[in-house]
């Protein structure tokens, strides 16, 4: 039976669907109509090991002329038909059942009318085989509205108890008048991820509320995302405003009108302010300290984090300031004191830093370590008092006592200025491995008397 007779020689659509239309059954044709033409003429059998048709090429004066030869001529088209569609739905069922994911069909009642092999599988591991005609497996049996053409949703199936419980995205679409196409994705490592993911924003959450420091995240929309109940008990913005997710400059404006921040110098530039706030903060460059009206003092730091969000931290410094200020307090009014003292004194640490000195000693030496640009050390102001006193053996033993490990007891000495005047030097171990060195003009000179001769 004559099935085509094609007159241009060249590729097209027609014989791409020639092509799609005979292969399944005669999958030797060639590619191509020159192909077909040169080979001609050629018998093609059927891949059917029981199937006795053949296709008959031959080239009629430049015409490619197909031909398919059955033994049973009256029904060559349907009988033709009929197995190229065998073929598919072979193919059809050999990749379904290749599928990894359950397939199956259902009707209207719910029973089954085809499933694939992993959805036996699957059932056969829930205790119940999948027959024809049987229910479905409960756990995937989803209501699919009338108004609606596919529905998904997630289902857990145990296949052994609930230690063995299997999560599945099931998707059920209608396929027809009374049936149902429907197929399940595993997603066990889907619903792994989001239970670790809840665990882990839950011990954030438990770790968030035990912190003192207030928190609040504002995510890539710069929207309140999460906060603690520290921000609440810092700020005083009520809970039920934070949970209504503000923005950042509503968040910051709420805290102004409060008084829980520094009242801006100039109004006008408020949004222009809270927009540098958010660069520097996204940079990881903010860093302020607010001294409120109530006299708390408060860190503000940003930081930016994962995926365009911002963490604000709140942290009470008030108790820190104040003992650093009391702290100050008490080192200005020791280092008073010790400025009244008519003695030079200066101490070193162990490695020869020098890290305190007195008035007295700044006016002899004529040194001044606050205002020098790097640390002075022991060798710095021995190179000094060298030219301001006479040779003497004194320097080196000092310098071996401040920085040595020997013998640390307390020693006097005697040296001479390059005027004459005599001065009297102590040498005392203080704690931490420190050394204060004092310095006295001689007593005799101070009183401006000599020693009374005995007579």
């Amino acid at each position: 039976m004559r099935l085509f007779e094609i007159e241009d020689i060249q590729d097209g659509p027609e014989w791409i669907a020639i092509l799609a239309h005979l292969r399944p059954r005669f999958p030797a044709i060639p590619r191509s109509v020159q192909e077909a033409l040169s080979d001609a003429p050629t018998d093609i059998p059927a891949n059917g090991r029981n199937d006795p048709a053949s296709l008959r090429l031959r080239n009629v004066r430049g015409r490619l002329q197909i031909e398919l030869i059955d033994p049973k001529r009256s029904t060559t088209v349907d009988r033709h038909r009929g197995i190229v569609q065998s073929q598919e739905l072979r193919a059809i069922a050999s990749a379904s059942n290749l599928f990894p994911h359950p397939i199956w069909l259902s009707r209207g009642d719910g029973t089954l009318s085809w499933a694939n092999d992993t959805y036996g599988d699957l059932s056969q591991r829930a205790g119940l085989p999948a027959i024809r005609g049987e229910p479905a497996l409960p756990a995937f049996d989803i209501n699919l509205p009338d108004d609606q053409q596919s529905i998904t949703t997630r289902a857990v199936l145990e296949t052994g108890g609930k230690e063995q419980a299997n999560w599945f995205d099931v998707t059920k679409i209608r396929s027809g008048r009374n049936s149902f196409l429907s197929f399940a994705i595993d997603v066990n490592a889907v619903v792994e991820a989001e239970i670790a993911q809840h665990r882990f924003v839950q011990t954030l959450t438990k770790t968030f509320a035990q912190l003192s420091t207030g928190l609040a995240i504002f995510d890539r929309n710069r929207q309140l995302a999460l906060f603690n109940p520290a921000l609440i008990d810092l700020t005083a913005l009520p809970a039920d405003f934070l949970s209504s997710r503000p923005n950042m400059l509503s968040f910051f404006d709420r805290l102004r009108e409060s008084r829980m921040m520094p009242e801006p110098k100039n109004y006008a530039t408020w949004r222009q302010h809270i927009a540098d706030l958010v660069i520097a903060a996204s940079d990881g460059r903010y860093h302020e300290t607010w001294s409120l009206p109530s006299g708390l003092t408060y860190r503000v730091t940003g930081r930016p984090h994962p995926d365009g969000a911002i963490a604000i931290l709140i942290e009470d410094i008030s108790a820190e300031i104040s003992l650093t200020r009391r702290f100050r307090s008490q080192l200005d009014m020791g280092q008073a004191v010790i400025d009244t003292l008519d003695e030079a004194i200066a101490v070193f640490t162990s490695s020869g830093a020098l890290t305190f000195s007195n008035a007295a000693f700044r006016n002899l030496w004529k040194l001044d370590p606050d205002n020098s640009f790097a640390e002075m050390t022991l060798q710095d102001a021995t190179r000094q008092w060298k030219t301001m006193a006479a040779s003497t053996p004194f320097w080196a033993r000092l310098d071996g006592f401040v920085t040595g490990s020997g013998n640390r007891e307390e020693w006097f000495s005697d040296i001479t200025l390059k005027d004459g005047t005599p001065v009297e030097c102590r040498v005392t171990p203080i704690g931490g491995g420190a050394t204060l060195v004092g310095f006295r003009l001689h007593p005799v000179l101070e009183t401006g008397n000599a020693p009374a001769t005995p007579g």
